[in-house]
């Protein structure tokens, strides 16, 4: 059945073990319960700005082996250009019992192998120049994919149902410009706000939403695959309609498939 238990401290009464109990685990089961359909990946913050030598990361929330894992305070990770291409990780280490706690812990930390490992997560990823500034925030949804001086989401972990999805910081630019273009087609109408009004959108409306769209076989996709074609989305939307070539004519490469 359904139940929820309030202590009750009042003056007379013996404090008991239960009662402390009931404190300590109702917010942990509250968070266990409200996430549990959730696959492994950034739950909430985590965000990312950068100075000259430290990247950023906001508190948040990840989700890993059906644990929560909880970052009360910012984290300053220091770094360097090394031209070589850079993932910010997350890493999960094996738990460590005391005799009042056990401890389940994970580390930040830059990682130039582009493997991710079982125990790992990916924030973000970026390639940076020597004598070049990195940049966190893109100009434009396309940007999102340059492939030097600016930190790529499109690798990101981002908990969904079931499945990890796009992180969100992406979909939103995307739904921003789209609408800008002033969207006739259902589809990206529809789509463009689900990217604004939700926290995150789930992974399968976003396959669901480009093969309806491209009309294309109803498919899984890379995150790379899922930049490309909603920028081919965009760049129809911003040309009435009509199907244009993928190219921008910017000096920057581009990483694609």
């Amino acid at each position: 059945m359904f139940a929820n238990q309030f202590p009750h401290f009042q003056k007379g009464r013996i404090l008991k073990r239960e009662m402390l109990e009931n404190l300590r685990d109702y917010p942990r089961e509250f968070l266990d319960l409200y996430f549990q359909d959730y696959s492994d990946g950034i739950i909430a913050g985590a965000h990312i700005t950068v100075t000259d030598t430290i990247i950023h990361i906001t508190k948040g929330i990840v989700k890993h082996n059906n644990r929560l894992y909880l970052m009360h305070s910012s984290y300053e990770l220091p770094y360097k250009a090394t031209g070589k291409e850079t993932i910010i990780k997350i890493k999960f280490v094996e738990e460590v019992s005391r005799l009042d706690f056990t401890d389940f812990t994970a580390t930040i930390f830059l990682d130039e192998s582009l493997d991710v490992a079982s125990n790992e997560l990916e924030i973000a990823r970026f390639k940076l120049k020597v004598g070049a500034n990195l940049r966190s925030e893109p100009n434009d949804f396309l940007d999102f994919a340059t492939e030097y001086n600016t930190v790529n989401y499109l690798h990101c972990q981002y908990a969904g149902i079931q499945a990890s999805t796009y992180h969100p910081k992406v979909l939103q630019r995307y739904a921003k410009e789209l609408l800008k273009n002033r969207p006739t087609n259902v589809y990206d109408i529809a789509f463009a706000f689900e990217c604004l009004n939700q926290e995150r959108v789930q992974r399968d409306v976003i396959e669901m939403y480009i093969c309806n769209r491209l009309e294309l076989e109803f498919q899984a996709f890379s995150n790379n695959q899922i930049h490309k074609y909603l920028y081919r989305i965009l760049s129809e939307s911003k040309n009435g309609g009509r199907l244009v070539g993928h190219s921008s004519g910017r000096p920057n490469r581009m990483i694609v498939d």
